[in-house]
């Protein structure tokens, strides 16, 4: 009974489920917002809100661009052009390409051919130019080579620059095929006077140097004009100042040379020194304003910027140990320091003398003369020969009784020694008559050069005055 009864419950739980089958029962939709979205639905959110505002902007942009190029291609006009010949474009080439070299010690015409690659058949050309082949052979180091040197290989021209063995104007030669064409290059040539003018600051040399002063024209303020004025090592201040008064040659632009000092002011612990260039006698030579000549007959230190190591006197002499006269000025300077003539002399003695080592002997007339001992080697100077004052004569050494490299220097009058540092002697005659008046013309026009930069006054010897405005912020003027 009761296992009819659970097949009879069975069997209708079956046909109750095969007609569920047959007419499947759709579950109730939800809504998707149950009052608070997910963090999932607001990141599709942003998503599709940020695509929307893209296209917005970037379809209008579209839109704009396919009309500009429909316009574009409606007014496009075709036009028929003559073009030149490609033979016509290549022979008139824009592409120079200069390279310039100077000339080394050793090295020859050839050897800056190959160093630029220059084929040797254009060299021979070279060589054998009628104009050009003296110049060649006398090439100097230093001189200036400018090569056009174009992208495609060839040499379109040479330049020889102005320099040793040149002359005074470039010389260029151009290759067109197998021909070679000398062709002439202009230059401008001018002159002008113009004023150097600065502090002595740290270093007066470096001071005159950025000025634009070489070695030539320190050497003349140094040596030359105010060698008894100014003592260079002490006396000079930072804050002294200078004024130079030059003439410059400009080529093309450029600055070639720089000529003689033609005067030179200093302004020390607020005292006025100036000094003149005039031609006397053919020579040139340095003078006040007044036409005394700053010449002196002698040097006193024939090594310029030396220490006095022993003076004039008695003393123990260093190798001998006892005491013994000395008689000369011992200048200490480094073996191989210039030593000059004192004054203009003839020489008399070059060659090994005892104690002295290595010594040089003047004559300067009227019984002085001067040695000068101990060099480590002697000048291209030989007995006989006149020399003028400042010449190099030979080198500081240390041959003979010495301790050290040093110039022993003696100064005799008539055989007799005299202390060199005590000599008194006679200045060289002034400027008088005509040579003095054409003196004051030539310092008057210096000084109004010297004057527009400068505030100085200038007392002459006949009691005039010049002059300027003080003008302290300019430093250098080109007249």
């Amino acid at each position: 009974m009761t296992d009819l009864h659970h097949d009879a419950v069975r069997r209708d739980n079956l046909e109750r489920a095969r007609a569920n089958a047959d007419h499947p029962v759709t579950p109730p939709k939800k809504h998707p917002f149950q009052g608070r979205w997910t963090r999932r639905q607001w990141a599709h959110a942003s998503v599709v809100t940020t695509m929307g505002v893209l296209l917005v902007a970037i379809v209008p942009g579209f839109s704009n661009l396919l009309d500009s190029t429909m316009s574009a291609k409606a007014q496009r006009m075709t036009l028929s052009l003559t073009l030149p010949k490609a033979s016509a474009l290549a022979g008139k080439s824009t592409d120079d390409n200069w390279q310039s070299v100077s000339l080394k010690p050793g090295q020859t015409l050839s050897g800056v051919f190959e160093e630029l690659g220059i084929p040797y058949d254009q060299l021979e050309r070279v060589m054998q130019h009628p104009k050009i082949k003296p110049t060649l052979r006398k090439l100097r180091p230093g001189t200036a080579l400018s090569f056009n040197l174009p992208r495609d290989g060839s040499v379109r021209a040479m330049r020889l620059e102005p320099g040793p063995g040149v002359g005074e104007f470039p010389i260029e030669l151009e290759f067109n095929g197998d021909a070679l064409r000398e062709r002439a290059v202009p230059v401008e040539i001018t002159t002008r006077t113009v004023v150097l003018t600065g502090e002595v600051g740290k270093s007066l040399f470096a001071s005159a140097r950025k000025l634009g002063l070489g070695s030539r024209q320190l050497n003349q303020l140094t040596d030359e004009m105010f060698k008894y004025d100014i003592d260079f090592d002490s006396d000079l201040k930072e804050s002294d100042r200078f004024s130079v008064v030059v003439d410059q040659t400009w080529k093309n632009g450029q600055l070639s040379d720089t000529g003689p000092v033609l005067a030179a002011t200093f302004t020390v612990d607020g005292k006025l020194k100036s000094a003149f260039r005039y031609m006397r006698d053919g020579k040139p030579e340095y003078f006040t304003p007044d036409g005394r000549s700053l010449k002196r007959p002698f040097i006193r230190m024939p090594i310029p910027y030396a220490r006095v190591s022993s003076s004039f006197g008695m003393r123990k002499h260093p190798v001998l140990g006892r005491m013994r006269g000395h008689m000369g000025i011992d200048y200490a300077a480094g073996t191989g320091t210039p030593i000059m003539a004192a004054g203009d002399a003839k020489v008399e003695f070059v060659g090994r003398k005892g104690g002295y080592g290595n010594a040089v002997i003047l004559n300067h007339g009227g019984g002085k003369t001067t040695l000068y001992g101990h060099m480590s080697r002697f000048a291209s100077i030989r007995a006989g020969q006149r020399v003028a004052q400042g010449t190099v004569i030979g080198y500081v050494g240390s041959t003979g009784m010495s301790t050290g490299p040093h110039l022993h220097y003696e100064f005799r009058v008539n055989g007799v020694h005299m202390n060199p540092l005590k000599m008194t002697l006679p200045p060289p005659t002034p400027l008088v008559g005509s040579d003095l008046v054409a003196f004051k013309g030539e310092t008057r026009r210096a000084l109004e050069k010297i004057r527009e930069v400068e505030d100085v006054v200038f007392q002459l010897d006949d009691g005039s005055r010049v002059a300027s405005a003080p003008t302290p912020t300019l430093t250098r003027k080109k007249g």
